[in-house]
């Protein structure tokens, strides 16, 4: 006799949560945004699978424009941009809230975790606090 195997509702909900996120994501890619420096960036994708401090979503743009030459200023406004007005208001009130979310930018995409000496990428991450996106370090 094979044993009975029932989810409770923090798993539906957990699956839920997954499959509204994945239909967000495959709708965002088609989005172009324009950040406060004039850059236009693509989501390439969202992951929250891969390990990190805790739970952590990581929202990853692409920009052709991308040069690397960008001012530490401009770079910093248009992280927090994405985090504060793309990344917070997609978070889920059914799931899990992540510890951190990170957010990249890069010249074209790429595979994460794979090194690519040729890639231009800029990231930061964030710490959600009342509803808002603040800078963590790395």
């Amino acid at each position: 006799m094979r044993p009975v195997v029932r989810f409770g509702p923090l798993f539906a909900a957990l699956v839920l949560w997954a499959s509204l996120a994945a239909a967000q994501q495959d709708e965002a890619k088609e989005e172009r945004l324009v950040l406060p420096s004039g850059l236009k960036v693509v989501l390439q994708e969202m992951i929250w699978n891969e390990r990190g401090n805790g739970l952590a979503y990581r929202f990853r743009f692409v920009a052709t424009d991308l040069t690397g030459q960008e001012s530490f200023e401009e770079t910093m406004t248009d992280l927090e941009y994405l985090c504060n007005s793309y990344a917070v208001p997609r978070l889920s009130n059914v799931g899990p809230q992540p510890n951190q979310i990170v957010i990249s930018i890069a010249n074209r995409e790429s595979e994460f975790g794979v090194m690519d000496p040729d890639l231009i990428q800029v990231f930061e991450a964030y710490r959600l606090d009342q509803g808002g996106c603040i800078w963590e370090m790395f």
